[in-house]
């Protein structure tokens, strides 16, 4: 496991209590570098989705626990966000919850001479995502291929 895995891991593990205090939903956490900065950031949730003042209230919360455990090694940025519209599909609650609903994928290598994909997410399972299309045929995909899978925004 990389440091950084390991840092997004034991982040949720002490993030998760917090969160579910709140009656949040702990989307996902990552630890990534942009422009010269390493950014800590929790993604949650609820029905009817996040406000500014519920980010405050965890990142104020986890803020304590974060200098206490000293765990991260790197300076960094702590941030908490709501995950947005078009938030990838990582997990398997994710998937569950989007099953029946338009997802968009976006495939490493073209696929018969596309990468872009927009369908009713049918199944899914370990290693293949299965969507249908309006002409009610299926594609099967293997998750491996999977660079990017969203639900479908529609404006």
């Amino acid at each position: 496991m990389s440091r950084r895995e390991e840092y997004e891991k034991q982040t949720e593990e002490l993030l998760e209590p917090i969160v579910a205090e709140q009656g949040f939903e702990l989307v996902d956490v990552e630890y990534v570098k942009e422009a010269g900065n390493w950014y800590l950031r929790a993604y949650i949730d609820k029905p009817g989705g996040i406000t500014v003042d519920d980010c405050e209230v965890v990142s104020r919360r986890f803020s304590d626990i974060l200098d206490e455990k000293d765990y991260i090694e790197d300076s960094y940025i702590f941030e908490v966000s709501s995950p947005g519209l078009g938030r990838p599909l990582k997990k398997e609650k994710d998937f569950i919850r989007s099953v029946g609903q338009e997802v968009e994928i976006r495939t490493y290598r073209a696929i018969n001479r596309q990468k872009e994909f927009v369908g009713i997410l049918k199944e899914f399972d370990q290693n293949t995502v299965t969507i249908s299309y309006e002409d009610d045929s299926t594609q099967t995909f293997e998750k491996s291929e999977i660079a990017l899978i969203r639900l479908a925004l529609d404006f």
